[in-house]
């Protein structure tokens, strides 16, 4: 392809040499180093004058220095000249901070402030996966292509679960409703869902499962898991009203704090995760933990923009 560049930040160079070997693309040359007083330096080490230029960065690790990494790497590319920068942000940093909440006020919407940061940086379009609230779409004055990693869940559940027929898909809270009806309605199974009550946050009070999970395989879906508080006590309450196997494919396997352990001694027959976010470490730990690829779906959202074709495709196919 003509007139493209694609560089890797430091988040995840694995993800992004996959979506250069798909798209029969170089990966761009850039340094990126710390001065001895922390700040971040980068370098671009080739020319971007008038090219279509996109960098993969996720929102994972040191969060905040990656994405400074970011905004100053669409900043240095958009001085040097570049027709158009596209930030390619498969988990999206600061998500979870869309609103304000009831309990505080005062609480920043820092989702808001990241989408400023990057529209101010130079950033042309940005493209990400499974937002944790797609209303953040519209935090953005540039245009957001949010990818969905529904179409490669539904592939890895017909090819790894057997009796998947026998299935129903739950959700382990009342804001992913809408997340599991779909995949539901595309294998033609039932869905039910989990209430939690929170008394603050990170540590789930109670738990109330609307729906039948008896004699079933269970697959709890998710866009994100963190601590794993919430999906280990939901696999405990599904397990105690009669499902047979509980998976949990979740989209952005963040696993902070206790979460490995908490895997290792819940009843999962598999924890699945894409790759939005490096796990190769977590699965050092934990053997239930197994990764689908999602570095073709990214490739045909770039490969497409830069032709200006329709993403809409990749709702609901996965590339071959």
């Amino acid at each position: 392809m003509p007139n493209i560049v694609l560089f890797s930040g430091s988040s995840h160079q694995d993800l992004s040499q996959k979506v250069a070997d798909r798209l029969g693309l170089e990966l761009g040359k850039v340094v990126t180093k710390k001065f001895s007083n922390q700040e971040t330096c980068v370098e671009i080490g080739e020319s971007v004058r008038g090219e279509d230029v996109y960098i993969v960065q996720s929102g994972c690790g040191e969060i905040n220095d990656n994405l400074m990494e970011l905004l100053i790497m669409i900043n240095a590319c958009k001085i040097a000249s570049s027709s158009r920068v596209t930030a390619v942000i498969p988990c999206f940093p600061y998500a979870r901070q869309d609103k304000k909440d009831k309990v505080m006020s005062r609480a920043p919407i820092s989702a808001k402030l990241v989408a400023n940061m990057l529209s101010v940086a130079g950033a042309d379009h940005i493209i990400t996966m499974d937002l944790h609230a797609s209303q953040i779409q519209g935090f953005f004055d540039i245009a957001v292509d949010n990818l969905y990693a529904e179409p490669a869940v539904l592939q890895w559940i017909k090819e790894n679960i057997p009796e998947w027929k026998n299935c129903i898909i739950v959700s382990p809270d009342a804001g992913g409703a809408k997340r599991v009806t779909s995949i539901a309605d595309r294998l033609n199974v039932e869905f039910a869902l989990i209430h939690k009550e929170r008394k603050k946050a990170n540590e789930v009070d109670r738990m109330v499962l609307v729906g039948d999970v008896k004699d079933r395989i269970a697959i709890l879906v998710d866009d994100m898991a963190d601590t794993c508080g919430t999906i280990c006590h939901a696999a405990d309450k599904l397990l105690s009203a009669g499902a047979t196997k509980v998976y949990a494919i979740l989209t952005h396997g963040i696993f902070s704090g206790p979460a490995i352990s908490r895997i290792n001694n819940a009843a999962f027959e598999a924890v699945v995760v894409t790759n939005t976010i490096p796990q190769e470490e977590k699965m050092k730990h934990c053997p239930k933990i197994q990764v689908i690829d999602i570095s073709m779906i990214l490739a045909e959202a770039i490969r497409r923009t830069h032709n200006g074709e329709s993403v809409s495709y990749l709702f609901s196919h996965v590339p071959l």
